[in-house]
């Protein structure tokens, strides 16, 4: 190679920051949360990193072995129950359509509130058995991780890091007390909705009212559910002074799975780094008979349905509908499906037990998602500008999907009172309206209009932490100030005060020099 090129190759390689194999600690969320926090282990492995991931021994999702990661297996129930969680939604929908009575609807809520704390508790459990374990806390020690990578929707990964004094990085949507934003950014209710409450930024004063009472309503809920076993965990390990949430608040780093074509418009902090459609990618080719299928669609195309991972199987008579609404049109159907074959399935249906989800959204002949709202659904369907027919059941998917509809690039029904005819009739808006995909296909490309690609930047800001042992100089302290110093209700009063004490003094004097003039006065005339 001739001098110059050598020279600019060596000036190339010095311009590029140094990253060298770090290593990190992931306490992640078990079920659907671990597919995000699983591609971006994956990358970090890519990258030179080592990566070791805390897991229960009767993990849902998470494996023991791994070609990208290694395995610390707690010997200890995880509480994140696959079975729980689906006979939950498929008792959801069997209420709701039965019509049963208000008292049985809060029951079933006041259960899976219940099953929460339960698996929050085990949380707690594993972590004071790995702090108890010597030998264990001993190895990761002389380990010495560079920091901690964590879903804050369970609080392990957090008295994890706080314990071990090493950096935290949050993958994140949501954390122990709801939405991440709201744990850590200002968050005025009057134009900032509640995820629950299903609004936009736009509301008017009822919708406010509505907006605040669910917040308050829910932040009340959240700490009965996680708030004594945190508590406790804290107080053992960190002393009863210090509030266990606050302990969430002091993260360096929150890399958020959302990014503002999904979120409205809201005040957001500098440790809070955008990463939404991480885990989406170009398309790859089709396995051989879905590519057929999906080409013999011809230009009607094909309607692709997935409810997600918790639905087992729908109710027996409401497949029946779906079918036969399928069955009317001239588009080909690809359903994720278990259960029974529906009596009413047309020839155009064909049912999977699992599907290539993002490929077929990116592939051309797709015309439309049918789809339940979960987070990654939606930033596929985003990113590939594919409307979106909504049929959500719990969690965050009716707000997702309320998201989606504000921009016209969905439609939403009741899942629990379809029928044939209205899924038709929607499915038939969705397809025939030009608007609804052309909204869809305009936040694709303001999603994809970015100067870097979403899991580039979180890989950068993780490498980030690990070069400068953190990013205090991001993160405000303003969690550790009690809420009347937030909230400047101390100085308020404290300016009252002046201003009443100049006031009263001021009367005090006027009065004072009134008394003087009627003495001098009174003294005259005498």
């Amino acid at each position: 190679m001739c001098l110059p090129g050598i020279f600019i190759v060596t000036l190339l390689t010095l311009s590029i920051p140094a990253v060298h194999g770090g290593k990190v600690l992931v306490y992640p969320q078990d079920g659907s949360h671990w597919i995000n926090m699983k591609v971006i282990i994956e990358a970090l492995h890519s990258r030179g990193h080592s990566v070791s991931v805390v897991r229960p021994s009767d993990s849902w999702y998470i494996k023991e072995t791994s070609p990208h990661y290694s395995s610390i297996t707690i010997d200890i129930p995880g509480g994140a129950d696959e079975e729980f969680f689906s006979s939950f939604v498929s008792r959801q929908i069997q209420i709701q359509r039965e019509g049963k009575s208000a008292w049985t609807r809060f029951s079933l809520d006041m259960e899976l509130k219940d099953r929460f704390s339960e698996m929050h508790r085990r949380v707690c459990e594993m972590v004071i058995q790995m702090l108890e374990n010597k030998q264990l806390m001993q190895s990761i020690r002389e380990t010495k991780y560079d920091l901690v990578l964590t879903d804050p929707a369970n609080g392990g990964g957090v008295v994890l890091a706080h314990y071990l004094n090493v950096p935290l990085v949050f993958n994140v949507r949501w954390t122990i007390h709801g939405e991440a934003h709201f744990a850590i950014a200002p968050s005025p209710l009057s134009y900032v909705p509640f995820p629950v409450a299903e609004l936009t930024d736009n509301m008017s004063f009822f919708q406010r009212v509505r907006n605040f009472l669910v917040y308050v309503i829910r932040q009340h809920l959240y700490k009965q559910t996680v708030g004594p076993h945190y508590s406790a965990l804290v107080s053992r390990y960190f002393g009863p002074e210090v509030d266990y949430f606050s302990l969430f608040q002091a993260a360096d780093l929150w890399l958020m799975r959302v990014d503002f074509v999904f979120e409205f418009p809201r005040p957001t902090m500098p440790n809070v780094i955008y990463m939404g459609g991480f885990q989406c990618k170009p398309a790859k080719a089709l396995p051989q008979d879905l590519e057929e299928f999906v080409h013999s669609s011809g230009e009607h195309g094909v309607i692709i349905m997935s409810l997600g991972t918790l639905v087992a199987q729908l109710p027996r008579d409401l497949t029946d509908e779906l079918a036969a609404a399928f069955a009317q049109l001239p588009q080909k159907v690809i359903w994720r499906h278990k259960g029974d074959r529906p009596t009413t399935l047309g020839n155009n249906t064909l049912l999977v037990d699992w599907m290539p989800q993002n490929d077929l959204l990116g592939h051309p002949k797709t015309r439309l998602f049918v789809a339940h709202g979960g987070t990654n659904g939606v930033q596929e369907a985003i990113y590939h500008g594919v409307p979106i027919v909504g049929l959500p059941l719990i969690f965050d998917q009716p707000d997702n999907l309320h998201k989606m509809k504000a921009r016209g690039a969905a439609k939403i029904l009741d899942i629990f009172t379809i029928s044939r005819d209205i899924f038709l009739q929607a499915l038939q808006e969705v397809l025939n309206e030009p608007s609804y995909r052309m909204n869809m296909q305009r936040l694709s490309r303001l999603h994809r209009d970015v100067p870097m690609e979403p899991l580039d930047t979180a890989l950068f800001w993780i490498e980030f932490v690990m070069r400068h042992k953190g990013a205090a100089h991001l993160r405000t302290e303003s969690y550790r100030m009690p809420w009347y110093s937030y909230h400047s209700v101390d100085v308020m009063v404290f300016l009252l005060a002046v201003v009443l004490l100049i006031m009263l003094t001021t009367v005090a004097i006027i009065r004072c020099l009134c008394f003087r003039m009627c003495s001098r006065q009174k003294i005259k005339h005498e």
